[in-house]
């Protein structure tokens, strides 16, 4: 068995802290059933900020609020504002990762969704497991590439300034980034 990402949130911001509350991190569960996080579940989360490193478990806020809150032993860790990742984790046996398909959501410094993404294992040529990670932001096509950090809003948002039609930049991002 090998221990791996489930399920993440990655760059969503902190929009409150509650020492006093029992604990755990409140979370807008639109935000966490489009990532497959379920109430009660433990997850991880790495401040981007702080560099703090925690586990603590998910509850349900206000749906539609994009809140992230953390509470008790956990809310002073960071700071509102602060880009946390919360990830969930899984034991599976190595043969298994081929059918995994964990989401991942990116956000805009409003906690909106950004992208909608999953990671997939497959067996390639080079290697018995490859990974890519596919985009499937809804209003977009669907995509596929194998490296990590591209911010694909800026760059429709950077095209779209240089005057590129919406067809164009369709084309554009399947073109470069669908690799």
């Amino acid at each position: 068995m090998v221990e791996v990402i489930r399920a993440k949130l990655h760059g969503i911001r902190v929009t409150g802290a509650d020492l006093h509350y029992h604990g755990s991190i409140t979370l807008d569960p639109d935000h966490a059933v489009a990532a497959g996080l379920y109430p009660t579940e433990f997850v991880d989360i790495w401040n981007k900020n702080s560099g703090a490193r925690l586990s603590t478990y998910v509850i349900y806020g206000a749906a539609g609020s994009r809140c992230c809150i953390l509470n008790g032993a956990a809310s002073r860790t960071c700071q509102v504002g602060d880009e946390l990742i919360i990830a969930a984790k899984a034991e599976v046996a190595p043969k298994d990762l081929y059918d995994l398909k964990p989401r991942v959501l990116t956000f805009t410094p409003t906690n909106e969704i950004d992208q909608a993404l999953y990671y997939e294992v497959f067996k390639s040529e080079a290697r018995e497991f490859d990974f890519r990670i596919v985009d499937t932001t809804a209003g977009r096509p669907a995509s596929a590439h194998n490296y990590a950090n591209v911010d694909v809003t800026a760059i429709r948002t950077h095209l779209k300034t240089k005057g590129m039609s919406d067809g164009d930049i369709n084309t554009f991002v399947e073109k470069f980034l669908a690799r």
